[in-house]
């Protein structure tokens, strides 16, 4: 796969989750975005209707449901979708409910992504799973449970845990449902060669705060 870095920008959720991040920021964020054709930007549920304010339709907004803990009700994370879909959301990332993995409920697992997936309806639905806190077996499990329940992305990580994505759970997700069911690594990506690494290995979509800043380092050529 010959990756230019703008075959890369053009699969990033342009990310800014920080709790203390201002609408001066989000309007950055947004400017980066249109200027480098990121995939969407990814922000916060409060600032949604601001971005797509901003862009118009250009980017895609992406915002983030039940995060990053995946400790709300069903009916919560799905409200919360719906509302930001209301407000201009094209895509809205979930996070599941960690302790029902641990408690092997996959059916309530499955039962709130379809839920929260009624409640965006064709937008698009991508379940953060927290890489970091699962077995594989767990991780085998939830492809096919993600997969199941109708949502178009498996997402590793929210970024606000112990670790993030890595090649071997991109390549393990690869392995189980490549080619039905898409995939986001997010989480720890640090230079332009994670991030070509990443895609190489099966990620469709990455989720990076960083990655404009480091392909604005890159020499002229787009060799790293």
């Amino acid at each position: 796969m010959n990756l230019t870095p703008s075959d890369v920008l053009s699969r990033v959720d342009h990310t800014l989750l920080a709790p203390a991040a201002s609408e001066a920021d989000i309007r950055t964020l947004c400017e980066e975005a249109l200027a480098f054709r990121t995939a969407s930007v990814c922000i916060n549920p409060k600032y949604v209707s601001f971005a797509y304010g901003i862009l118009k339709g250009c980017i895609p907004v992406c915002t983030v449901v039940g995060f990053p803990l995946g400790a709300s009700t069903a009916r919560i994370k799905a409200l919360e979708a719906a509302e930001a879909v209301g407000n201009g959301a094209a895509e809205a990332d979930m996070v599941i409910s960690i302790g029902d993995v641990k408690d092997g409920r996959f059916d309530r697992i499955e039962d709130e992504i379809r839920e929260v997936k009624k409640a965006v309806g064709p937008k698009i639905l991508k379940v953060i799973v927290e890489t970091c806190l699962l077995t594989e077996e767990e991780k085998r499990r939830l492809c096919h449970a993600v997969l199941d329940a109708g949502a178009d992305f498996i997402k590793t990580s929210t970024g606000f845990s112990t670790g993030g994505a890595t090649l071997e759970d991109i390549k393990l997700f690869f392995e189980e449902i490549g080619g039905r069911l898409s995939i986001k690594a997010a989480g720890g990506i640090k230079t332009y060669e994670d991030m070509v690494r990443l895609i190489e290995a099966g990620a469709d979509r990455l989720g990076s705060s960083s990655a404009v800043r480091i392909i604005q380092k890159l020499p002229a050529d787009g060799q790293y």
